[in-house]
């Protein structure tokens, strides 16, 4: 006969591949769930020798093997050489003497008792595209959702999320980007009424209960393991993951064996839909659900602007776009390359406006700002390329300062202007490049947006 466990250990565990020590449970309750083989535990760091004498690491949590990424140090716990993990870092160190834990007892079941709330109506091409990527998940093949920004990307999720959540099975949607969590957040809960929904975050507090649909940013992954039966990645082509491979391992990790990764974006790398080819299959949506063409970009130059910011001066053309945008009480984002530019910028904004402010990833006010503005309690923000997705906010008018940068590759700057004209009530507004100059990347995504608003891209 089987011992007894606490259903609240497991509801937590279940999924998750776990810190020994930083589990919100007593030490003596884990040790007890061990003991009765409910708990398994697994070394945070392998090393295994090979040629030359050399050592080979792996990690248990986020299966990084990059040797580069691997640190050693004279421990003080174990008294000897021991090794951590650089790569997974910020979700609490693992190193060689570090236990791992996950769930091994009974397997949670979930409720098939699930509603949509959402009242609207799928396009003839929304409705497509759910129907294509609810048959991928039926045969196990990963499926990209590649439309436009203004799409209704989240609202052809909804069916086939609620399909699975009527099966009993756990799903989770991950975006690389905080900001994307936060505006999915609200949505996803009032879509979905009778759900138990859990958003995690960088300093969001994991709740103690089985959340059957789970939203994450993609770092959040690499603390589950065959968690999920299906995992849903919004904005696939954002940075960081479009250039980690650990984070794409990571979310594969979460997903059970043999069951399907799915993306979603509006601007997919080649390598993605390449890949998804191959694999899966694609859907093209190359129309907003209201039906308006995309924002086209204007070019305008701004000549010397950085030496202009520099000297205590906004230059003439921002300073009567700004003017012109809180004339007509149209909020606004300004787009800038780097933090220390903004940030001389702000308070030379704030001759024209006092209430115009600026956010960066690590500010600390970020959440409040968005918010103030889409409550109209603030004009306008300046930003980086922090809100080049996942925020909608109606009438919107967007200009990027120094748009000839680096920085503002083509997808980039496609996804910037997608903030614009996503309502119904205002389907057109501003789409600004102020340039020192046009690249091919303003070029490409001019031609790109042109190209989708006659008709549509061939892959």
């Amino acid at each position: 006969m089987s011992k007894p466990f606490n259903p609240a250990v497991r509801d937590f565990l279940d999924g998750r591949i776990w810190l020994r020590m930083h589990t919100p449970f007593p030490r003596e309750e884990i040790d007890k769930h061990i003991d009765a083989n409910y708990i398994q535990t697994i070394t945070g760091i392998e090393t295994n020798p090979s040629i030359f004498n050399q050592k080979r690491h792996f990690c248990n949590r986020c299966e990084n093997k990059d040797q580069t990424r691997f640190t050693t140090f004279n421990c003080a716990k174990c008294e000897g050489p021991c090794t951590y993990c650089r790569q997974c870092l910020k979700m609490g160190r693992v190193s060689s003497c570090t236990e791992l834990i996950i769930w091994s007892g009974e397997k949670l079941t979930y409720p098939t008792n699930h509603t949509i709330a959402w009242q609207g109506t799928l396009t003839p091409h929304q409705q497509k595209a759910s129907d294509e990527l609810t048959l991928s998940q039926n045969k196990r093949v990963p499926h990209l959702i590649y439309a436009v920004c203004g799409s209704g990307k989240t609202e052809i999720l909804f069916q086939p999320i609620h399909k699975l959540l009527t099966e009993g099975k756990r799903v989770c949607i991950a975006a690389p980007r905080v900001d994307v969590i936060l505006e999915l957040e609200p949505r996803l809960r009032a879509a979905f009424p009778q759900t138990k929904i859990e958003a995690l975050y960088g300093g969001a507090k994991p709740t103690m209960e089985a959340s059957q649909l789970v939203l994450a940013t993609t770092h959040q992954l690499y603390r589950f393991r065959h968690a999920f039966d299906a995992v849903f990645v919004d904005e696939a082509d954002a940075f960081p993951y479009k250039a980690d491979a650990t984070l794409q391992k990571a979310v594969k990790k979460a997903v059970k064996p043999g069951f399907p990764v799915h993306y979603v974006t509006a601007t997919p790398s080649d390598k993605l839909l390449l890949e998804t080819k191959r694999t899966g299959y694609v859907s093209i949506i190359n129309r907003r659900y209201h039906g308006h063409p995309l924002p086209v970009p204007t070019f305008i130059p701004l000549w010397n602007y950085e030496k202009q910011i520099r000297k205590g001066k906004l230059p003439r053309k921002l300073i009567d776009w700004t003017e012109r945008c809180l004339a007509n009480n149209q909020p606004f984002l300004i787009f800038f390359h780097h933090i220390g530019l903004m940030e001389e910028a702000e308070p030379l904004f704030q001759l024209i406006d006092p209430r115009i402010r600026s956010v960066h990833a690590a500010h600390p006010d970020r959440k409040e700002h968005v918010q103030a503005l889409r409550n109209k309690e603030l004009p306008g923000l300046l930003t980086t390329t922090i809100l080049e997705r996942g925020i909608t906010i109606p009438n919107v008018q967007v200009a990027v300062v120094g748009a000839e940068q680096q920085l503002f590759d083509k997808g980039a700057l496609i996804q910037i202007g997608g903030r614009v004209g996503r309502s119904a009530d205002y389907p057109t507004g501003d789409f600004i490049l102020f340039h020192n100059g046009i690249t091919y990347a303003m070029d490409e995504a001019k031609t790109e947006i042109t190209k989708l608003n006659k008709g549509g891209v061939h892959i």
